[in-house]
């Protein structure tokens, strides 16, 4: 519950121990919603081409924080599924560009849509659960008194 000194007398009290829960809740739903068959760090990997347009792997590397080799495993893996598509990068012949396919662009949208709605949904059943009273707040409207006051 809220501490006496962070909220008025007539202020409702948060239980924080079930927004704790429910907060979990909704974390493990989206974690396990469908990634199109993507991990997480290839998901944000695709996002990032995305949002930055054409970049060099190394860019890539740098901005994700992943070490190259492991880069070029991640994007062989975009690449195979079609998300991606390397060119030659026409500074530079020894490098390549990585872009976004229509593809790519067309899942990170159904993913972004579909998130949205496992949220949405998530923050209703969130507001349910929180406006259910606790078994404290039954007690004390029946016996005046709070459970842990009887307890002691």
């Amino acid at each position: 519950m809220t501490a006496p000194d962070e909220a008025g007398a007539d202020a409702p009290a948060v239980d924080v121990t079930r927004l704790r829960v429910a907060l979990a809740r909704l974390s493990r739903r989206l974690r396990k919603h469908e990634l199109a068959g993507l991990t997480p760090t290839q998901l944000a990997a695709l996002a990032t081409v995305e949002r930055s347009g054409p970049m060099r792997l190394g860019d890539l590397a740098a901005a994700e924080g992943i070490a190259p080799s492991t880069l070029t495993r991640l994007v062989t893996a975009l690449e195979e599924s079609g998300y991606v598509r390397r060119h030659a990068d026409p500074r530079d012949a020894r490098a390549s560009t990585l872009v976004i396919t229509p593809r790519g662009h067309d899942t990170l949208e159904r993913l972004r849509t579909e998130s949205t709605l496992v949220l949405a949904a998530s923050l209703q059943l969130l507001t349910v659960e929180l406006h259910r009273p606790s078994l404290d707040d039954v007690f004390l409207r029946q016996t005046g008194r709070s459970l842990r006051e009887s307890a002691a």
